[in-house]
């Protein structure tokens, strides 16, 4: 026997594109974030891999923009569709809020026993610095055109008007929502309204349970136990150069000196979205 197998050198294996959803959803100052454009070209590369049988998505996201989450789940299934290739989800760390929202766009989601899942609803977060200004002596002054063009001013003390704006914003918001939910896995659902959207989050054992999730299962194992030990999975998202990682520390590091404050914020606020499920 050669130490070669001539059986398997011209052997096609089958391609499987994974694709990456990790991080917070939305723009994040300073440190990129899941949106619609960065994430478009890796999915379009992953269906249009012609021989694939499927698409995978390792998904890792406590959530964030509802616009954004909306918008690459629409753009998942229009791909699935054009390209008529099932979509498999594999649940990592955390499918929460519009992490969830993401995994919906898969026929079929699977999870590790440990994996959170849920969190569905909308929620809105910031910081109250009015008493800040007060104790330095500092006056805030704002001239509007109407008297909710100010909405939320963190500013300022927050009125009973604004907070009703806001909560007819999060209803309508929690509308689609619901409409994602109950399109792509209503039969499945084993929970009643008032604890299905109440939201808490579950583990993947109890998410499997309440309808949530399909099944237990790891991207390679199960890919491979499915489509042949030999497949060829391979993750297509876009990785940054050599040269643009140099360039981002670079750049990075003298961002850091000019807008130190921006960038705490907006890193405190993703850690906030991780914070919420213990990670």
């Amino acid at each position: 026997m050669p130490w070669y197998r001539p059986d398997r050198l011209f052997r096609r294996r089958t391609p499987i594109p994974v694709v990456r959803l990790s991080g917070v959803i939305g723009t994040v100052p300073f440190r990129g974030g899941l949106t619609l454009q960065s994430i478009e070209p890796a999915l379009a590369a992953a269906f249009a891999m012609k021989r694939a049988p499927v698409v995978a998505l390792a998904i890792n996201s406590p959530g964030g923009s509802p616009v954004q989450s909306s918008l690459i789940a629409r753009r998942i299934r229009d791909l699935a569709t054009e390209h008529k290739k099932p979509v498999i989800a594999f649940v990592e760390d955390v499918a929460a809020s519009g992490g969830y929202w993401l995994a919906l766009a898969a026929d079929e989601i699977m999870v590790d026993r440990a994996s959170i899942l849920g969190s569905i609803g909308v929620i809105s977060s910031g910081f109250g610095l009015e008493g800040a200004l007060q104790r330095l002596g500092i006056e805030r002054r704002v001239h509007a055109t109407g008297p909710r063009k100010a909405l939320l001013d963190p500013f300022r003390p927050e009125e009973p008007g604004d907070i009703e704006v806001l909560k007819e914003l999060h209803q309508d918001i929690l509308l689609s929502f619901k409409a994602q939910l109950e399109a792509r896995r209503g039969p499945k659902l084993r929970l009643p309204p008032e604890a299905l959207y109440s939201g808490r989050v579950w583990s993947g054992d109890k998410a499997i349970e309440h309808g949530l999730a399909d099944g237990l299962g790891e991207l390679r194992s199960t890919l491979r136990a499915r489509h042949g030990k030999e497949s060829r999975i391979t993750v297509v998202n876009r990785q940054r150069s050599w040269l643009q990682r140099r360039l981002g520390r670079a750049g990075a590091a003298e961002g850091r000196l000019l807008a130190l404050l921006p960038e705490l914020l907006g890193q405190l606020e993703a850690e906030a979205h991780w914070r919420r499920f213990g990670l």
